[in-house]
């Protein structure tokens, strides 16, 4: 089966709602393992300067996730600031469940992955099965080596860095 045509649509902070709005529904799908409870006005919290950077910050951006023209989704890339980590990190991946299983994520992933010269960081909370799952599964198909890696910012992430060089 083939995967839907999607298109990854670059925003500009006048979609910085839209974004939020997506981000609310991340938040809830992984409440569950993250222990995440809703703030007093019924969302789970964004933390507003982080997410400011997306539309401020060079090699931070988000992207829409298009599907026929209707949102599908977000991607989230960041610079990474960890010491001696010199790459770009797909931060987040949302795809509405109304799209799942049809290989979008997957082909959303490989994009982002293989976009670019420069190597990539892709990390997953290991107690997230759902996301090690599709993480493990998108490195085993990309045209790029992969490295298992580790980092001791927080040890309840499994980090793979994703080389420029394709092998």
């Amino acid at each position: 089966m083939s995967a839907p045509t999607f298109e990854l649509f670059p925003t500009g902070a006048e979609h910085a709602d839209v974004i939020r709005n997506l981000y609310q529904f991340y938040a809830y799908e992984s409440s569950d393992w993250e222990q995440e409870d809703v703030e007093a006005d019924g969302r789970f919290y964004l933390h507003e300067a982080h997410m400011a950077r997306y539309w401020q910050s060079p090699g931070w951006c988000a992207s829409l996730v298009l599907v026929d023209g209707f949102i599908a989704g977000f991607v989230l890339v960041e610079r990474s600031e960890l010491p001696g980590v010199e790459a770009l990190e797909l931060a987040d991946l949302f795809i509405l469940k109304r799209y799942r299983r049809q290989g979008i994520g997957r082909a959303v992933a490989s994009q982002v992955l293989c976009s670019g010269a420069h190597d990539w960081l892709l990390r997953c909370f290991r107690q997230d099965e759902v996301s090690m799952a599709f993480c493990t599964r998108i490195v085993a198909e990309l045209p790029r080596a992969v490295q298992v890696i580790a980092l001791e910012d927080d040890p309840q992430l499994h980090s793979w860095r994703v080389m420029a060089v394709r092998h």
